[in-house]
């Protein structure tokens, strides 16, 4: 997919008259990736939503792609979700084509400043020797030797003598016993390809309203990329948030020798849900988390609220230099709701069909992501061109799982 896409303004292949024209739904990182990449292709892009990122919104009312870590990772991500068969069997595909792409702009010095994207080290620790006969271990084991023979680049089994390379506490919760890192692609990227954009709130089943939109629009086909609310416009019950939240510290080197690496400890070796997770952004700020608080919608937590709080003490505990960590005094609490599933991340057809209506539906579904956004984006929207150029031809809709 990497030739078939550019950072740039300009689109690789000019629409023609006769191109499809898609309307997507939502402009978090799945809705504008999908643009992205069908732009690159030559179709006619129509984005709406109910809100844009960086434009005049205060902290509290920034998209969940925004203030997310933005980090590639390997499934199952740290936040823990996605752990189902049909999910990792296609996160695995959706996340090394997102990688590679990620990858190939982080390369490119030019591309690197126009999208805000940067190659670091990413370091996972564990509490346990992998090697360990148990489920548990051989569980991250598996996970651990796939992602070495995936080609990812700089990876690296250090075992615990990583945790001294990177100033880790080894004695954190008992001991780090185990470790391996490798080089991801993080992201601020603000897609601008020349897209409509329209902004407006739907509430609705999208299959009751399809014909409708798709009028108004002169669609020919829909993508429901709503994230937290896809269940919602798809008639899925499935759908939840996934709170979670992150410190914001200034990581200029002044009170504490500067963080250049990701790291990590997952929720899927975590007693109690709450993970380790350092993730150094472009700007000098260090982002320190995290927690993944099932079906809480409020965004209501400050620095004083006692999961915060342990937050803190958990990153002071594990990587000693961060007591001396000063908050960013603009933005020291970021806080927003994954957009998780209890089924398997959708990227599928509509399979219902109204009685009244003459043909299948051309929408495609894409949400379920949870805290996989950044590092599905591209994998899922490959999959979704596809799906939608099925829909256009008229081809009947199968069910995700059949895929496999």
């Amino acid at each position: 997919m990497n030739e078939n896409i550019t950072p740039h303004p300009q689109r690789l292949v000019q629409p023609q008259t006769d191109s499809p024209h898609i309307l997507i739904v939502g402009a978090g990182v799945i809705g504008l990736v999908t643009a992205w990449a069908l732009l690159d292709k030559g179709y006619k892009v129509t984005v709406i939503s109910k809100g844009w990122a960086n434009v005049g919104q205060s902290h509290g009312d920034r998209l969940t792609s925004q203030i997310a870590g933005a980090l590639w990772e390997f499934p199952p991500a740290v936040c823990g979700s996605h752990i189902d068969a049909v999910s990792l069997e296609y996160s695995k595909h959706w996340c090394m084509t997102a990688y590679w792409a990620w990858k190939h702009i982080a390369n490119d010095a030019g591309l690197s400043r126009e999208a805000g994207v940067r190659m670091t080290q990413s370091n996972f620790f564990f509490p346990q020797q992998l090697s360990d006969e148990n489920a548990k271990c051989q569980k991250l084991m598996n996970k651990m030797m796939e992602i070495a023979g995936s080609g990812v680049e700089g990876f690296r089994h250090a075992g615990a003598k990583l945790a001294e390379e990177r100033g880790v506490n080894p004695k954190y919760e008992g001991g780090i016993m185990d470790g391996y890192e490798l080089s991801v692609p993080l992201t601020n990227l603000v897609l601008s390809k020349g897209a409509t954009m329209t902004t407006r709130t739907i509430e609705t089943d999208l299959l009751l309203v399809e014909k409708d939109l798709r009028n108004e629009f002169h669609a020919d086909a829909i993508v429901n990329a709503t994230g937290l609310y896809g269940g919602a416009l798809s008639g899925d019950d499935s759908c939840s948030p996934l709170r979670g939240a992150l410190l914001r510290v200034v990581n200029d080197g002044t009170t504490f020798p500067k963080v250049n690496a990701a790291l990590s400890i997952s929720a899927d070796v975590s007693e109690d849900n709450e993970i380790i997770f350092i993730v150094p952004r472009t700007d000098n700020i260090l982002l320190i988390g995290g927690i993944a608080q099932d079906n809480q919608w409020d965004l209501d937590l400050t620095l004083d609220t006692p999961v915060v709080q342990r937050m803190r003490a958990r990153a002071n505990e594990f990587l000693p230099g961060l007591k001396n960590a000063k908050l960013d005094p603009a933005y020291p609490l970021a806080q927003g709701l994954r957009p998780a599933r209890s089924k398997n991340v959708r990227v599928e057809r509509e399979l219902r069909r109204l009685e009244s209506a003459e043909s299948s539906s051309r929408i495609v579904h894409c949400y379920g992501h949870g805290g996989s956004g950044w590092s599905l984006s591209f994998g899922c929207a490959a999959d979704v061109i596809d799906l939608l150029d099925e829909a256009i031809e008229g081809k009947e809709p199968e069910p995700m799982n059949y895929r496999i």
